[in-house]
């Protein structure tokens, strides 16, 4: 992952200007250590922070089209760049980068090029001839992306919050799947699929289309001129990317360059479910395995930087981030650059045991495409910032565009958790992989039950993260919490914990905002702990709070809330908070 920072109509474009943008640029160093560049053109600056994957030695950014008149500034991977580069016979290109395609395809169709892309992808485009500017995220919100006003008139747009969120009068998250055309104004949306509407699908289940669009999403991500390797959990999801991996790699170009041994990461406290269940993955898949432990307070202590680096408060986000944190600086001192990992497949065949209680297709259907619609502010913001905290890049095949269509497009009967025919949950990506002939799992690992991140590297982190906010937060705090924090008032001492650190870090209205609310069991959105009345009394994250799923479901309310005199204001914010932020850009754009 790269950084990126924006700042175009300044009404001041002097040095010090400058000098101030290269500052704020910095600011996102972390996420590309190995190069900086800058260009300036009168009252706009594009600024880059480079992570080189791709054509380390020439690719250096910001890009430009032949007489230099485009210039973009990318953070993502474009994995169809040769084939685009195949249709722009008459462009000439001066690097190697997958990115400067982007300049190229701009110059040769408009605007309308950016559904052409295959890629994550967060950009911004500067058409120097008439000083008109784009900027777009890729379809799900993969990379970071954030859009700012100045009291100037200036707009911003940046990776991540720290870049702007001190400069700019007002901030949002750029929507993913959108584009932001100063010619036009305001945001509109380019990735239209069919599931994006929420009508329930009737495509029969193909087990084979289904595996077959997997391993070409992984293949594609095998895109890279530096070292890499795969997050693995032990869990269905890592365990499948890194099985597909293996047995594509040793005809990948990577291979030639540095071999075919696949190396595979996991981290846990001491005796996790995760370290005992990928060491067998590893150890049947036959990777080169890098085992990490952590303790419960080496978490604790890292807690306020890891909020720093995902900048959100939300916490089953910060549980999670926090090991991937960890893992990822472990990652990045062997000279790792750049990882698979498995979000996505939760969000697509309802992998979370909340589904467990889904009372029909119809309204299972509709929960997976309201997760997915809000990946950007879970999974896909743990997962980009976690690792590019430290200069490590993330890719995600079960994300990939080709693959969701066809996922997405199965009737929701087969991804229902049917015990009576034996269907647990993921049930059709599970049988997709069950190949007796040539298996790429053992049984019991492609069959092993769901475990959440944060539960899975140890269910002591979690225990211990309510017992160290329980230390801090007292329960007078809790009560008046809805005093101190009118919006997305914190209903348990550990969110109350999280949302302090948060604050001194990023103290406008504006960042707190880009956080998500609402009620959630196991990971759920607001609208399905409506399926069961019991849920509303234990509202965690957690998948053990899946009462009567989980094999180690807790057995009462973890904690303490206040949930239930809070519900009325929190129930839907998620949804609210889109509309929001769409509703500001078009008024901030009018203005």
């Amino acid at each position: 992952m790269c950084g990126i920072l924006a700042v175009l109509g300044c009404a001041d474009s002097s040095l010090v200007k400058r000098s101030r943008i290269i500052e704020l640029s910095r600011r996102l160093q972390h996420r590309g250590p190995d190069w900086s560049g800058l260009h300036c053109f009168q009252d706009c600056y594009l600024a880059h922070q480079r992570l080189a994957i791709i054509d380390p030695t020439s690719g250096d950014q910001p890009l430009y089209n032949e007489d230099k008149s485009i210039v973009v500034t990318v953070n993502g991977e474009i994995y169809n760049h040769e084939e685009l580069r195949a249709k722009l016979k008459s462009h000439q290109f001066r690097t190697g980068s997958d990115c400067e395609v982007i300049a190229h395809l701009y110059e040769e169709y408009g605007e309308d090029f950016v559904d052409m892309l295959d890629g994550m992808f967060s950009f911004v485009l500067l058409d120097t001839r008439d000083k008109s500017f784009i900027a777009a995220r890729d379809a799900i919100g993969i990379t970071p992306l954030y859009m700012g006003w100045g009291l100037d008139g200036s707009v911003w747009f940046a990776s991540e919050m720290k870049a702007l969120s001190d400069d700019c009068e007002r901030f949002i998250s750029f929507l993913p799947g959108h584009i932001y055309s100063s010619k036009k104004g305001g945001l509109r949306r380019w990735y239209n699929p069919p599931w994006f509407s929420e009508c329930t699908p009737s495509t029969p289940y193909d087990s084979l289309a289904l595996r077959e669009a997997f391993e070409k999403a992984v293949v594609k991500r095998l895109m890279t001129d530096v070292p890499f390797g795969v997050l693995l959990s032990g869990g269905l999801d890592s365990s499948l990317v890194a099985a597909v991996a293996l047995r594509h790699l040793a005809k990948a170009k990577v291979a030639r360059q540095w071999g075919s041994q696949l190396h595979t990461f996991c981290i846990g406290l001491k005796g996790s479910p995760d370290l005992k269940a990928a060491r067998e993955v590893a150890d049947y898949l036959g990777t080169f395995h890098h085992e990490f432990q952590y303790t419960v307070q080496e978490g604790i202590d890292a807690l306020a930087e890891v909020i720093y680096h995902i900048e959100t408060y939300d916490v089953t986000t910060i549980r999670a981030s926090t090991p991937m944190f960890l893992m990822s600086r472990k990652i990045k001192s062997l000279g790792v650059k750049m990882v698979l990992s498995g979000e996505g497949s939760d969000e697509i065949f309802g992998g979370y045991l909340y589904f467990h209680k889904a009372p029909n297709k119809e309204e299972f259907h509709s929960e997976t495409c309201r997760k997915i619609k809000a990946l950007h502010l879970y999974d896909c913001l743990r997962a980009n910032k976690a690792t590019s905290a430290w200069g490590v890049e993330a890719r995600v095949p079960f994300l990939d565009k080709q693959f969701i269509d066809i996922a997405m497009d199965i009737d929701p009967e087969w991804k229902m958790i049917r015990r009576d025919l034996g269907r647990i949950e993921k049930w059709v990506l599970r049988n997709a992989f069950d190949d007796d002939q040539n298996p790429y799992l053992p049984k019991h690992i492609l069959y092993r039950q769901k475990e959440q991140f944060s539960d899975g590297v140890g269910y002591g982190w979690i225990d211990g993260l309510k017992d160290h906010a329980n230390e801090h937060v007292s329960d007078a705090m809790l009560m008046n919490a809805n005093f101190v924090y009118p919006e997305n008032t914190p209903t348990t001492k550990e969110a109350y914990y999280y949302r302090s650190i948060f604050e001194r870090f990023f103290p406008k209205n504006a960042a707190r905002s880009t956080v998500p609310g609402g009620p959630s069991v196991a990971c759920s959105t607001a609208k399905a702990v409506e399926w069961d009345a019991a849920w509303s009394k234990n509202p965690d994250p957690s998948g053990r709070a899946a009462l009567g799923v989980h094999a180690a479901a807790y057995q009462e309310a973890p904690e303490k809330t206040l949930a239930t005199e809070n519900s009325s204001s929190l129930d839907g914010r998620p949804q609210k908070l889109q509309d929001a932020m769409v509703e500001a850009t078009a008024t901030a754009t009018a203005l």
